[in-house]
C-alpha cells in the first residue's frame, strides 16, 4: 500500500494552495480540477491533492457557509444530511463536493489523498470510496453516525485544539484515526491556516507517526 511522510504531506498540503502556480507543484500536477468552489489535483506520482480555505471566514463570516455547486449554498448545518452509494450518512454538503472530484478522476483513481479544509471532509469520504489512504489537516466533520465503515481505517485527520472548524457540524464525526494536537503556545484567532498545521506537525515528530499509514 502506497504510505507518504506526514511532515512532506503537510508542506504539500501548505504549497496546494497555490499550487498552480507553485514552483515544487506546478510541474508534478497530472489533471486539474477547477470550476466554480470545487478544486482538486492529481499528481504525477499519483497523490490527489484537495487544497482548502487559508481563513475560517467561509465557516464564521458568512453564516457557516462552504461553497455552492449547481446554484445551490451547502452549510455546515446538522440537519444537512444524504445518503451516499454504500448507505452510509454523509454531510450533504462535503458529500457533494466529494462526489464532483470522483467522478472528473474516475479513470485515474488516485494512490494516496491529501486534503486541507474543505478538500480534509472530502479527503475521508473519498479515501472510504477509492479505498485508498488519506491525510487530513483541519479537518471539519462529514460523518453521521457511529458505525464503522468498510475503508474508514485508512484515513488519519491532523486537527488543532484551537481550530474551532474541527468540532463542525455539530454531531458530525470524523473517519478513521483523528489526532487532535495541542500546540505548544496559542496564537491569536483560530489557527486553521495550514502554515500552522504544518508547524504542529513539526512540534508533535516524536508522537506522531513518520509516514501514514
Amino acid at each position: 500500500m502506497f504510505q507518504y511522510p506526514i511532515k512532506a504531506a503537510a508542506q504539500l498540503a501548505e504549497a496546494g494552495k497555490h499550487a498552480k502556480t507553485h514552483p515544487s507543484v506546478a510541474p508534478l500536477i497530472r489533471r486539474a480540477l477547477d470550476q466554480g468552489d470545487v478544486t482538486a489535483f492529481m499528481l504525477n506520482n499519483g497523490v490527489l491533492l484537495l487544497p482548502g480555505s487559508n481563513s475560517v471566514g467561509d465557516y464564521i463570516l458568512f453564516n457557516l457557509r462552504v461553497f455552492k455547486i449547481g446554484g445551490k449554498r451547502y452549510r455546515l448545518e446538522d440537519s444537512a444530511t444524504a445518503t451516499g452509494h454504500s448507505g452510509a450518512i454523509w454531510h450533504q454538503g462535503f458529500l457533494t463536493y466529494s462526489k464532483a472530484i470522483f467522478d472528473h478522476f474516475a479513470d485515474i483513481p488516485p494512490k494516496f489523498i491529501i486534503g486541507h479544509s474543505l478538500g480534509a471532509a472530502a479527503a475521508q469520504i473519498l479515501a472510504k470510496s477509492w479505498g485508498v489512504p488519506a491525510i487530513s489537516f483541519a479537518a471539519p466533520r462529514p460523518r453521521w453516525g457511529a458505525t464503522r465503515l468498510r475503508n474508514e481505517q485508512l484515513s488519519l485527520s491532523i486537527l488543532r485544539n484551537d481550530d474551532l472548524v474541527t468540532t463542525l457540524p455539530g454531531g458530525f464525526r470524523h473517519l478513521g484515526t483523528a489526532k487532535n494536537l495541542k500546540p505548544r503556545s496559542n496564537n491569536a484567532g483560530l489557527d486553521h491556516q495550514m502554515r500552522h498545521y504544518r508547524r504542529i506537525v513539526d512540534e508533535h515528530a516524536g508522537s506522531l507517526p513518520a509516514h501514514w499509514p
